[in-house]
This record gives structure tokens, sequence and C-alpha cells, in this order.
């Protein structure tokens, strides 16, 4: 009877154990956002992928998908810009403004403008205009002249995420972004990045030849006096998404072998839903798709809109959106600064002697909660080294108990 008690007490605390380590967070460093150690930890071993969005572009000066849709009738209808314009974001189907100067199709437009449908409104506007959706259109020049007309430089942000796209020995990452920036930022990091678009994208493998820039939208040709083949307009989406299933069958691909990670969406973006739908679509019918994550910004803390991401079956990570969303990009630049996989060394021994200066108990909560996140993620060899660091800095008991602790733990794991 003994015997089973003490059984059902180790099963319990291993269980325990397990949930712990579930939710375990892991905080880079003040206000930024809390991670899950979860997904840290499958990015130390290679089996992250981002997929990008406009908002990671904006700090250079082009535009979301909204603002896309304005500054294109700021070019071809002078008579409907200044009423999409002056509409604040945020607005809904409730919304009222006078289009009593407009014709009926363009009171279409401003309708479906006012309820989000940004690549409706623009496959309207192709064919009211040029009465086709594809091809050398006006809108298409009028986008690809405005993306050109913004920064062509990357951004930090960018530079932080070619770094993390990183699995080692091949660079990967998801963009529906038009532009190039990604490529630009991999260059400046000396590495050489390739550059697909739709149906050239190569199938997802954890082999190192599915590396790249990945534009399943599209990507907006270098040479001005080439077509761009992206999908911008309803009917564009329905070709890649419904019938070709070119994107659709990438993502699905990808969710299975991969936990993606997104950055730079709203939860109301259309090429959000597209994609959100791509993947729930066949996470209702299989289990084997990965955990997928959302870095989600705001000013105040919104439980509504976080169980709306948890819905989607997204796992949101909430970061301080103030100061133009600062803190996802600190946020980013610490994560690629201290990667398992081609991080520097010497901001990780930095940031153990830093940690360690203080004793275990008295230590703030974040570093035990970084300084154990060190140590697990590392194999044999590198906790033998950070072990070392940490004797040498004078750390008391408490940091090379938790080494110990830590180190059977993942002895444990590995037997089982």
């Amino acid at each position: 009877m003994q015997s089973v008690t003490s059984d059902s007490n180790q099963q319990a605390a291993a269980l325990k154990t397990e949930a712990s380590a579930q939710d375990r967070v892991i905080s880079l460093g003040g206000g930024l956002a809390a991670i899950p150690e979860r997904l840290l930890l499958a990015h130390a071993r290679g089996e992250v992928l981002f997929i990008c969005g406009a908002g990671i572009s904006r700090p250079v000066g082009l535009p979301d998908f909204r603002d896309l849709v304005v500054d294109v009738y700021g070019v071809l209808d002078a008579s409907v810009y200044p009423i999409l314009n002056d509409l604040p974001r945020g607005t809904c189907n409730q919304w009222e403004v006078d289009v009593s100067t407009l014709n009926d199709a363009q009171r279409a437009e401003v309708k479906r403008f006012i309820a989000g449908d940004y690549d409706v409104v623009l496959g309207m506007l192709e064919r009211r205009l040029d009465d086709q959706t594809r091809g050398d259109s006006r809108v298409r020049r009028a986008v690809a002249n405005r993306l050109r007309a913004g920064g062509n430089q990357p951004a930090d942000i960018h530079h932080a995420l070619m770094g993390l796209a990183d699995r080692g020995g091949a660079s990967t990452i998801v963009t529906t972004n038009f532009d190039l920036l990604l490529e630009r930022a991999a260059k400046r990091r000396s590495s050489s990045v390739q550059t697909y678009s739709l149906g050239s994208i190569p199938r997802p493998t954890r082999q190192a030849d599915f590396a790249g820039v990945l534009h399943i939208h599209g990507a907006l040709d270098p040479n001005p006096d080439r077509l761009s083949e992206l999908v911008l307009s309803d009917q564009d989406f329905g070709e890649f998404y419904l019938r070709r299933r070119v994107v659709p069958d990438f993502i699905y691909d990808a969710a299975r072998l991969f936990h993606l990670v997104l950055v730079g969406y709203s939860a109301s973006d259309p090429p959000m839903r597209y994609l959100l739908n791509a993947v729930a679509a066949d996470g209702t019918r299989f289990d084997d798709l990965k955990e997928r994550f959302t870095f989600f910004g705001t000013n105040a803390p919104d439980p509504v809109a976080l169980e709306d991401w948890k819905g989607r079956g997204i796992t949101p990570i909430h970061y301080d959106s103030r100061n133009g969303h600062s803190a996802l990009r600190t946020t980013l630049e610490r994560w690629a600064e201290l990667s398992a996989i081609n991080g520097r060394r010497n901001r990780v021994d930095a940031e153990m002697r830093r940690i360690v200066k203080a004793p275990r108990q008295s230590a703030a909560e974040e570093d035990r909660d970084l300084f154990d996140h060190l140590i697990r993620r590392s194999n044999t060899s590198e906790r033998v080294r950070l072990s070392a660091l940490a004797s040498d800095a004078k750390a008391d008991l408490g940091w090379l108990d938790s080494i110990v602790g830590i180190g059977a733990e993942r002895e444990r794991e590995r037997r089982s």
C-alpha cells in the first residue's frame, strides 16, 4: 500500500511539473512581452516559422491594407477618396457617411470599406474602372507605385525577424507583404536569401532546402517595367485560396511541421481572415497541427480581444503597443540576440553574470525564469559551460542547485 501511495505521489508531482512547464512564460526584459517557454524551446529546436504582415513595414512608411486602399482611391477616384480618408479606424457597419454625391457603385464600395472588406473594395474598384481584375490594371499600377514610393531600407524589426528566421542552417520566413525589405535585411546580415512568390514557393519540410523569404501573396518586382502578380482583390484570394489552393495547402503543411508565429497583423486584417480560415478548416479535422501564436498589441488590457484570438485557434502573446509598438520590436530583438541558434554568446553570458549577482531567493522572478530558461534550453556541454560561468561569477548555491535540478529533469525526460 505504501508503494502504491508513493508511486501516486510521484505521478502527481510529475503531472504538476508538466503542467507548470506548459504554462511557464519568460520575459526577456522589463516591459517586454512574456513569451510562452514552450515557444522559445520550440524555436531553439528550429521548429518555429514566422509569418509577417503589413505591420512590420509601417515603420518605413509603407501602408497597411486599409491605408493602401485609401491611397489608391487618392490616385484614381477623387470623389470617394475624401470620404474614405475622413473615416476613423474601427468603424463598423452602423457607421453613416454622406454619400449623396456618389453613384451606386461608389456607394457600394464605401459600404464595403466601412465593413473592412478591403480586398472586396479593390476588386469592385478594379472592375468599375478597368473591367478586369488581373493583369496591368490601373488599380494594380497604383498599388505598385504606392509601394515603391515607401521606404526601401529595412527597419529594426526586419533585422530582428531575419535573425529569428534562422532554423540552424536555413533561414525561412513567410510574409503576406509585397515589399522586399526582409531580403534587404538579410543582406545586411551578410546572408543572401532567395525570394519565392506564389506558385514558386517550395513545399514545407524541415530540410535545409526549405529556405528563403516566401511571399505567399506575391512580391513586387524590383523592375517597375515588369508586371507583379499580387493577391489584392477578392477574386485573387478566391483564385489562390479556393480554386488553386496554393496558399491553404502551403499553410496547412507548414502548420504540421512548425509552430506558426504571426507578427504585424490585427485580427480583422483580410489576409489574416483567409490565413486563419485556411488553418482552422483542417484544424477541426486533424490533431497533428502544432500550436499557433500571434504577437498582439493594445494600449490597455483587452480580455475580449485576447479571447477573440483564442477562439480562432491562435495563442495570443500580448504586448504594450504604445510608443509605436516599441515593446514588440525590442522583444524580437532580444529574442534574436539571445537565440540558442545564432544568438550572441557574449550577450547570453552577460545576462547570466548580471542575474547571479543577487542571491536567487532575492532575485526578481523574471530573472529567475530567464536564468532557468537559458539552462533548460541548453545541451549538456552548454550547461556545463554556463555552470562554470555562474560559479566563476560567485553565484550562490540557489543558482547552482537550480542548474543541477534542471539537468536531472532533462535526464528524466530523456529516459522517459
